[in-house]
């Protein structure tokens, strides 16, 4: 089965199921994860090598035998053309990502504050009690826009390059990142290695992701704000795409947000124009038009191939 056949029927799945709501492979890795990290990790006042080390354990023995054993599985044609959209199904999320995204657009048109602050504390790690109307649209914008490229297609493209063991192999990468990615006393050195792991994994699909912004919207503009302003970002691979993205969209977003109880200082990104509650459907449409060029570059290269 051709990789633009398999991630056709992804998208399929996704379309008329959506994210499962009970028993997601990926909520049970979490559990398997959490089980690693409490034998694995270190009172907070032993060597930082030690606990790095440690995460590098955590690591291996979480990701490792799932993404070995759906190689050896996938190595069978036969298993390899049933499982492999249903995986690569399960690694991406784009309706989900849509959703939520317009559980907050609503109470945004409604004036809802409340339910806004709600609804944007699912998808963003950031502190949102005392997020204003104006700090919740830029949030919501830059976690569709940096979603798309970790949710979406840095799964593809690790399907792409690696089968239904790379996808697998990222999507549990990127989570591990998201549980102990954070620059905290208790993940500093433990997470390290997830961290790393995570950016390594992410760094071409990001800038093909940022250069599909790109060529959808505002391109010069998103072009000269992924030259100028992702280099002051913290991150070397959300940077990239959100200041892509903002100047696609050609409107503002970055700025300072409450992490943890502490403020951080992030640079603005984007352009001068402020961002609206359309912006947060146009946001979306760009992540659905990034999906289908992706898909129709794929099938055109396999055609002349």
């Amino acid at each position: 089965m051709t990789v633009s056949l398999t991630l056709l029927l992804a998208l399929l799945l996704d379309t008329l199921l959506g994210e499962p709501k009970r028993g997601h492979p990926l909520v049970l890795f979490g559990s398997w994860a959490t089980h690693i990290e409490k034998r694995l990790i270190l009172p907070k006042d032993r060597l930082n090598i030690n606990q790095k080390i440690n995460g590098l354990h955590a690591l291996t023995l979480a990701i490792l035998p799932i993404s070995g054993a759906i190689f050896i599985l996938t190595r069978s044609p036969l298993l390899n053309m049933l499982l492999s959209p249903l995986i690569l199904y399960l690694c991406i999320a784009p309706k989900s990502l849509l959703q939520h995204t317009l559980a907050i657009y609503k109470p945004l048109q409604a004036g809802n504050l409340t339910q806004a602050r709600l609804a944007i504390s699912m998808i963003v790690s950031r502190e949102t009690q005392q997020m204003d109307f104006q700090a919740i649209r830029k949030a919501t914008i830059e976690s569709t826009l940096e979603n798309g490229a970790d949710a979406i297609f840095a799964p593809i493209f690790w399907f792409a390059l690696a089968g239904p063991a790379g996808a697998i192999f990222y999507r549990l990468s990127n989570t591990l990142d998201a549980m102990w990615g954070y620059k905290n006393q208790r993940y500093m050195h433990f997470g390290y290695a997830a961290a790393r792991l995570d950016d390594i994994l992410n760094w071409i699909p990001a800038r093909l992701t940022a250069l599909s912004y790109m060529l959808l919207g505002h391109t010069q503009q998103a072009w000269h704000c992924y030259r100028q302003q992702s280099p002051h970002c913290a991150s070397p691979n959300a940077g990239v795409v959100m200041s892509a993205g903002a100047g696609s969209l050609d409107i503002q977003l970055g700025g300072d947000a409450i992490y943890h109880g502490q403020l951080i200082s992030k640079p603005a990104l984007g352009t001068q124009n402020k961002a609206t509650n359309q912006d947060i459907k146009r946001a979306n449409s760009l992540i659905l038009s990034t999906t289908l060029l992706w898909l129709s570059i794929i099938t055109l290269g396999e055609i002349l191939a």
